[in-house]
């Protein structure tokens, strides 16, 4: 059932499966499958090369923090708490690099050949602040400790759907939790989850099969040496049973065929996509059939450079009607959020659902490009945007403090320079030139000490 729907993230024409996944005939592309789940990013070489280095930087910072206990563990006159603390966490971190290489095995299964010249000139790239475990406690609480707040969810999302859900996409699935208690509440006729991280659905696979897996826990606050790494066993109550597909892919760029849809969820994903949220509501309309219903559920906190774009709850209701819904029917909640027994950190979240239903086929947006075209081309002129002008003057000051670094020159001396340079006043640049180097000396590691 799935084949049948899935679209090019690159032209939006129908994919044919093959043996090794599936490709676009009119892009001549071949798209992988990992696992048996199709990878199906615009550029999919470039895509698997980037979360393998991603792999790559995680294992590396792993190997990292080893070293760094050795050599704390070294120390003289070491208390026998902090030793055992120490020890705990060289263990568990060694260890859980090799789970974490176990798991996502399959990514050195696909011959990659990157080609960064395709990537750009698809305008495709993974989003930098995303990385391989940027969301990695979501695993826990999906699959180990989260049950208050996972049934909240699943109730929050169901208490808006209308009955039958037909085919269903969960866009932004994370670990896939919600989308699996959804599939097994209501039984639609189809659960596509969606989710552009990798581990997030090998791991979902796994579960889902009614494997176990066990993966350490690092709480940012551990109640105790013994919970500042905890090795969880991650399981779903049962194998998933009925039409239910995983699918790695970029959330921006969803690979279906326009009206593959009658039910599409998004959890805690609308306000962190790249695209404003008009244009995320476009693409939402255009996946769903005639009278398809959206539920979008989360935070709403739209951080953007732009202040006309850190949208409000109002602002969202009247941008999604505006794109050929209803007006949305929202709710707001407070629910438990990310409480690990094992942290002391952990809280309540307002979370707000709305629902609207699909009234006209919205106006097509521009297939969503990460990269401008004076980027990609290299032929225009660079915009110099206020952004970029702040940027650029910040960074010759910088260029120019560290140039005045000899071994001889005070603080004071390189302000004299500053002012002789018309950057900034002696006054003013004391104080700059310090926050500056403190930084400066943060970042090596070195502290504030004397050396």
């Amino acid at each position: 059932m799935l084949d049948s729907i899935l679209a090019c993230p690159r032209c939006d024409n129908a994919l044919t499966p093959t043996d090794g996944g599936h490709a676009c005939g009119g892009c001549q592309v071949d798209f992988p499958s990992i696992a048996g789940i199709p990878f199906l990013f615009a550029e999919p070489s470039a895509a698997l090369g980037e979360w393998r280095a991603r792999l790559h930087m995680e294992t590396r910072r792993l190997d990292h923090e080893v070293r760094l206990i050795e050599a704390a563990l070294d120390a003289p006159d070491l208390r026998d708490s902090t030793r055992r603390r120490l020890t705990l966490m060289q263990h568990a971190y060694r260890d859980h690099n090799e789970r974490l290489l176990a798991l996502l095995e399959p990514l050195g299964l696909v011959e990659l050949e990157a080609n960064i010249e395709s990537y750009l000139a698809l305008r495709t790239r993974l989003p930098g602040d995303q990385g391989l475990v940027t969301y990695y406690p979501n695993v826990h609480r999906d699959w180990s400790w989260g049950e208050r707040e996972n049934e909240a969810s699943a109730d929050l999302v169901t208490d808006m759907l209308d009955q039958p859900l037909g085919k269903m996409l969960v866009l932004g699935a994370g670990p896939a939790r919600l989308a699996c208690d959804l599939h097994d509440r209501l039984t639609p006729e189809l659960t596509v989850a969606l989710d552009f991280n990798p581990m997030f659905m090998l791991l979902a696979q796994r579960l889902l099969r009614g494997e176990t897996v066990e993966l350490y826990e690092f709480p940012i606050a551990p109640s105790s040496i013994e919970n500042s790494a905890v090795l969880r066993t991650l399981q779903a109550e049962a194998p998933v049973t009925g039409e239910f597909e995983l699918v790695i892919a970029d959330a921006a760029r969803a690979p279906f065929l326009n009206g593959s849809f009658d039910t599409i969820i998004t959890p805690w994903v609308t306000d962190i996509l790249p695209s404003d949220i008009a244009e995320t509501a476009a693409r939402i309309n255009h996946l769903l059939r005639d009278d398809g219903q959206w539920v979008n559920f989360g935070s709403l906190a739209f951080d953007n450079a732009d202040p006309g774009k850190r949208y409000s709850r109002e602002e969202v209701v009247e941008i999604v009607a505006a794109q050929g819904f209803t007006t949305p029917h929202v709710d707001e909640t407070r629910i438990p959020y990310m409480c690990s027994p094992a942290s002391r950190h952990g809280r309540q979240e307002t979370v707000v659902t709305f629902a609207a239903r699909k009234t006209k086929q919205a106006k097509r947006t521009a297939r969503y490009e990460a990269l401008p075209n004076w980027l990609v081309k290299g032929d225009a002129p660079v915009p110099l945007s206020d952004s970029l002008r702040m940027q650029a003057t910040s960074t010759r000051i910088h260029a120019f403090v560290m140039s005045l670094i000899d071994g001889k020159r005070s603080i004071k001396d390189m302000a004299k320079l500053m002012e002789a340079q018309q950057l900034m006043t002696q006054h003013e640049a004391v104080p700059t030139i310090r926050t500056f180097l403190i930084k400066m000396l943060e970042a090596s590691g070195r502290g504030v000490g004397p050396p």
